[in-house]
């Protein structure tokens, strides 16, 4: 019986703990701080602030324009036919807004009737369903060639930037996709 006392004493003493409202603190006192103004670095007196780097600017439509019109009176080529124009590659020894590039080379080919051009968003499905990133410059003729058969274009037109970044040379090549062949080459200078 004294065992049934000293539990039912105890499940009394620990509901009692329970049920005991818990002492209320007051509330902490947060003090503002006032934040401190970062420091302005000026060069000491008597040194001059060094120059930023010029920036490059390439100009791609001049680079490009003569480039296509030699192409556009290549012998062979019948008007209309439909050409996939790949991304420009860089093999320059640095980096190039090639991007432009090949903009500069679709908006040049878009003014005249020599070709009808694969359009870039179908390119883009094109690469995806064979795997390939849409930034892919495809890197090789083959995966050019390849990707130009998928889309049922005639020719493929090859492009990349070589040299040193600050002379850049631009080449270009037009082939048939049948068999591979270059029916037309052409370089230049890019133009600053």
């Amino acid at each position: 019986m004294k065992k049934y006392l000293v539990l039912l004493f105890g499940a009394m003493v620990l509901t009692g703990c329970m049920t005991r409202p818990p002492e209320q603190q007051p509330p902490a006192q947060i003090e503002p701080v006032q934040p401190s103004l970062p420091e302005v670095v000026t060069p000491p007196p008597g040194q001059p602030v060094p120059t930023p780097p010029k920036i490059q600017t390439l100009n791609w439509d001049d680079s490009v324009g003569p480039l296509v019109a030699q192409m556009r009176q290549a012998s062979g080529v019948a008007p209309g036919s439909i050409l996939l124009v790949d991304s420009v590659k860089n093999n320059t020894n640095g980096s190039l807004p090639v991007a432009k590039a090949t903009a500069a080379i679709y908006a040049a080919l878009s003014n005249g009737n020599a070709f009808t051009l694969v359009p870039r968003e179908q390119v883009a499905v094109a690469k995806q369903t064979l795997g390939l990133s849409a930034e892919d410059s495809l890197g090789s003729r083959t995966k050019a060639i390849g990707l130009a058969r998928y889309v049922s274009a005639q020719y493929v037109l090859y492009s990349d930037v070589s040299g040193d970044v600050k002379t850049p040379q631009l080449d270009m090549q037009l082939m048939l996709v049948q068999t591979g062949e270059i029916v037309w080459s052409g370089n230049g200078a890019v133009q600053q």
